[in-house]
């Protein structure tokens, strides 16, 4: 996809006009995720504006307000350290950092530091999976994103109807530059020869006019 584009046509609407290094690094995070996982671009742009909201337009990882002052999951677990909320989408409670060191291999790195889920591919990667799979609330991308686009309804994943109007507004933005910036277009034909290599370059030169 073409990044300038897409940030050209984010950046006045979403970032009244101007984006920081920081911003762009984290958008870029999210996006590097998005493209390593061939995530359909509906999904990405509902991702994209949940992270918009959620770390309060900085995109970057954060750390809950409070560190769980007040919760009952904010005091030190069986891993000496509180699981507050951390990441693009707040990951809390002891089970939900063993899940996700489990789904994304960890082999017990997160346990030991829960302060890796603040560490951009990492935060991406549990959005990710978390939003695909349902981990937050028991709602999940596809429940909401699919054949029909219910933007609003998707809230659920992350936090019953709170803001869902607003961040469905900022997904309809994203799903916009996404397209305009050509996300999920690119053909890449296979590096070894044989039928299917033979295939695709067909079907590439089709594409191109029969150049």
């Amino acid at each position: 996809m073409d990044r300038a584009k897409f940030f050209a046509a984010v950046r006045s609407p979403l970032f009244a006009g101007k984006m920081t290094e920081k911003q762009v690094q984290g958008a870029d995070a999210i996006l590097d995720e998005a493209e390593r996982r061939g995530t359909p671009l509906a999904h990405l742009a509902y991702m994209l504006a949940t992270a918009l909201h959620e770390t309060a337009k900085t995109m970057q990882p954060i750390a809950e307000y409070g560190k769980g002052a007040g919760r009952k999951y904010g005091v030190k677990g069986k891993y000496g350290q509180v699981p507050y909320g951390r990441g693009y989408v707040q990951l809390t409670w002891d089970s939900n950092y063993e899940r996700a060191d489990k789904e994304l291999g960890l082999k017990g790195a997160l346990l030991r530091n829960f302060n890796l889920a603040m560490r951009q591919d990492i935060a991406a990667k549990i959005m990710f999976v978390g939003m695909t799979e349902g981990w937050f609330t028991g709602k999940k991308l596809a429940d909401y994103i699919g054949a029909r686009v219910d933007y609003v309804g998707a809230r659920r994943i992350i936090n019953g109807t709170d803001k869902a109007k607003t961040i469905a507004g900022h997904a309809t933005v994203f799903e916009k530059a996404l397209k305009a910036a050509g996300y999920g277009t690119r053909v890449v034909a296979p590096a070894k020869g044989g039928f299917w290599a033979a295939l695709v370059n067909i079907i590439i030169k089709i594409l191109r006019g029969g150049k």
